[in-house]
């Protein structure tokens, strides 16, 4: 059954969202309507919207949510008013990327790949941005994009599980795999880059090296677990490194941001053995360069890490244990909390570097 929603549309990169009214058609056989009650902006949202990565116009761009199911299509195991957080992963459980536990690499597509559930006042088609569209009132995604959470979780600090917690945590543990004992140095303490630390924290990392350029960032890095915090206003990390490994320097660098010169900071950091993981995304067209040489004679790696390589039917209930244990911080990372009519006063703030993680509450 198809519904209005108050949506805020992107029609022109760079320029501020206009929230309007959207008519969203019902789930078809394999998916879920959502209700939401709190979508957090991620820093990709912003990208999106500026126009770095390009992509098709008008859209409706927002991936980090959490609210209850309020109507299910055909074949859904799902149960109506059952909260859940909805993420961008989408999985058929079957292909072999699948099958090998790598569903943020799923090559299958899906219905909602070659329509969108969205049209405007106008009968136009509005682009379903990043699998989701979530900054509206509600989606309609595929089954597997959604995960039941436990109804006593704050939706605006559920909502965090859906990309930021699960990417940074997941880069460590999923993706990287750290060893307990090591050296895991982060740079960019964003709203990924303070679950990177947390994730080190629960590998057991011996030193963790929080980089960043904001000292709020990196007091609350201190308080998630990093052993030791850098300001790049002091000068390079090289020192602190060097000081921290006898010289070994990093067993992993996770570059957190999306700045061009992080990528050269992590080659110069990065130890015999070491591994260079790549979590933040620059606009499309930046590049970095590594000496291959280096690389083969130190049997160094470079790896990318999408969403932290999660599977989120294992990870996110994990995840919300560890947060119930008080071992993962959530509640923290929120910056604000707005109405979608100022979404674009708290995507500004996401834009300028000083909001962690600011969070739409729907009525």
């Amino acid at each position: 059954m198809s519904s209005t929603v108050r949506a805020a549309v992107c029609r022109s990169f760079g320029e501020p969202l206009a929230v309007e009214e959207l008519t969203l058609a019902g789930p078809e056989t394999g998916e879920v309507r959502v209700r939401l009650r709190a979508v957090a902006i991620c820093h990709s949202d912003v990208s999106y919207a500026d126009g770095e990565w390009g992509g098709e116009l008008p859209a409706v761009f927002g991936h980090e949510a959490a609210g209850e199911i309020v109507e299910v299509g055909d074949g859904v195991g799902f149960e109506v008013g059952t909260s859940v957080v909805v993420t961008l992963i989408r999985s058929c459980g079957e292909c072999h990327r699948c099958q090998n536990g790598a569903e943020v690499a799923c090559s299958t597509q899906f219905a909602l790949d070659g329509r969108s559930p969205l049209t405007d006042r106008d009968g136009a088609s509005i682009v379903h941005g990043m699998r989701t569209a979530a900054f509206a009132e509600e989606v309609v995604v595929h089954a597997s994009q959604i995960v039941p959470i436990d109804g006593d979780l704050p939706a605006d600090s559920a909502s965090l599980l859906a990309c930021g917690v699960i990417t940074g945590v997941g880069a460590v543990v999923n993706t990287a795999q750290v060893e307990p004992g090591s050296t895991v140095v982060v740079l960019g303490c964003g709203g990924v880059g303070l679950n990177v630390v947390q994730g080190a924290a629960i590998a057991k990392a011996a030193s963790i090296v929080a980089v960043d350029m904001h000292a709020g960032k990196l007091e609350l890095a201190a308080r998630l677990g990093a052993t030791h915090t850098h300001d790049l206003a002091d000068g390079p990390i090289d020192d602190l490194v060097r000081s921290l490994t006898n010289d070994e320097m990093a067993d992993y660098v996770f570059v957190a941001t999306g700045a061009p010169s992080a990528l050269a900071t992590a080659g110069d950091i990065v130890g015999t053995m070491g591994a260079v993981v790549i979590v933040g995304m620059p606009a499309t067209g930046v590049a970095g360069s590594f000496d291959p040489s280096t690389l083969a004679g130190n049997n160094q790696r470079i790896l990318g890490s999408k969403m932290g390589t999660s599977v989120i039917a294992r990870d996110i209930p994990d995840l919300m244990q560890r947060y119930h244990d008080g071992d993962l911080e959530l509640d923290g990372l929120i910056s604000r909390r707005f109405p979608l009519e100022q979404i674009n006063d708290a995507m500004d703030e996401v834009r300028s570097g000083a909001a962690l993680r600011n969070v739409i509450i729907f009525d």
